[in-house]
């Protein structure tokens, strides 16, 4: 737990609150047959601090935005494969407590589990060292580099419509080129052709993702000027 407090930067006064936001329902269930002993109920408030703190830096961060856009950005903000990726750079996935079933089927990589742990630790966080604490650790981890990270969970498919759409006779496409890995952990890579010609490819931890990634690399390259 040391190692992991140095990582995130916060040394917990109350050493169970950490080991609270670590454990995941499948192990209060198998050990002590008692699910709230989980993170979900940390999650539940942790996810309320992190919206909140979320549209707090939005607002100030962005003055000439509307509402609309505001709250647009703070859910690519607060999504899951934004929360996953701030897990993987800190290796939560090693920590976490699972039952044996959820350890068997890869619990330890799976973005949901390790997204929903980012917002229980900022609740462990915030009932352990106050608000103050929860937010240097939101904006060090979850907010940093924030411009670059909304542009890469921008909906690129979507901006790369609109723009293919001004052209006339032109149509897009999305082809699955590969599949591999385990169940629990594949890689997908898909190509996109705008009417026959490949302008795009992209990998990703699901169909989708790789989709989006491919949509990104293709509007950059057709249109640098325009995003």
């Amino acid at each position: 737990m040391h190692e992991l407090q140095t990582a995130i930067g916060y040394y917990f006064q109350n050493p169970a609150l950490l080991e609270q936001a670590l454990t995941h329902t499948s192990y209060a269930n198998e050990v002590w047959q008692d699910g709230l002993r989980s993170y979900e109920r940390l999650e539940f408030l942790g996810d309320s601090i992190l919206g909140f703190t979320a549209a707090d830096y939005l607002l100030a961060t962005f003055p000439e935005l509307h509402e609309g856009d505001l709250s647009k950005l703070r859910a690519e903000l607060v999504c899951e494969t934004s929360l996953a990726k701030t897990a993987e750079t800190l290796g939560l996935g090693r920590y976490l407590r699972l039952g044996k079933g959820e350890e068997a089927c890869g619990g330890r990589e799976k973005p949901s589990i390790i997204a929903d742990v980012v917002e229980s630790i900022i609740a462990a966080i915030y009932l352990d060292g106050g608000l103050a604490a929860a937010q240097k650790f939101i904006y060090g981890f979850v907010l940093v580099d924030t411009k670059q990270r909304i542009r890469m969970n921008a909906d690129w498919k979507t901006k790369l419509q609109e723009l293919v759409q001004r052209e006339k006779n032109q149509s897009l496409v999305y082809e699955l080129v590969s599949e591999s890995g385990p169940d629990h952990n594949k890689q997908f890579t898909v190509r996109v052709l705008r009417s026959g010609a490949e302008v795009g490819v992209g990998v990703g931890t699901s169909k989708k993702r790789a989709e989006q990634a491919a949509a990104r690399e293709a509007a950059e390259r057709l249109y640098p000027d325009e995003i």
